[in-house]
């Protein structure tokens, strides 16, 4: 398969499947939240999620999936680009921890009540070696649910990196 990034616009531009996602980002089973990859390019991604819809939803309490849960949606779409431009690049994919979110925007306060699935779209607006900034957006049936920016780091509880740090 070629990993050249094709336009976000349309989205059947590429559709990288579940099973592609379980391959290449840390989440497996039901904490995998996200279906599909329907775009991607350097910079930018888009993906589809239907998991909030779920009774077992590994992120519900009290019966329900609260809004701010999307931030980890999104967080899955940010490693998926990851792991997407680490396979364009030809460097290894590199484990990222969610250090901040900023700017969190909330406009609903529940997700699982929604009968569409989610639009998860995450920007990369800045980065280095050991750091990334993204944006992201989650929508639904063209509805802004939340947004935000999000930084992330790279490695820093790897005990393989930490280990070649000393």
């Amino acid at each position: 398969m070629s990993l050249t990034p094709p336009s976000l616009d349309p989205p059947a531009a590429v559709h990288l499947e579940r099973r592609w996602l379980e391959e290449h980002i840390p989440h497996q089973g039901r904490m995998c939240l996200l279906d599909a990859v329907l775009g991607w390019d350097t910079t930018r991604i888009r993906c589809r999620a239907s998991s909030h819809r779920r009774s077992d939803n590994p992120l519900r309490g009290r019966g329900r999936l609260g809004a701010v849960a999307g931030i980890e949606y999104a967080g899955q779409a940010m490693a998926a680009h990851g792991a997407l431009m680490a396979g364009l690049l030809g460097t290894p994919i590199r484990t990222g921890y969610l250090a901040s979110v900023r700017n969190l925007k909330l406009s609903v306060t529940r997700l699982d009540d929604l009968e569409g699935d989610l639009d998860v779209r995450a920007e990369r607006i800045a980065g280095d070696a050991g750091t990334a900034l993204y944006t992201f957006v989650l929508s639904s049936s063209a509805r802004e649910l939340l947004s935000g920016r999000a930084g992330i780091v790279f490695g820093v509880l790897d005990p393989a990196a930490a280990e070649e740090r000393s």
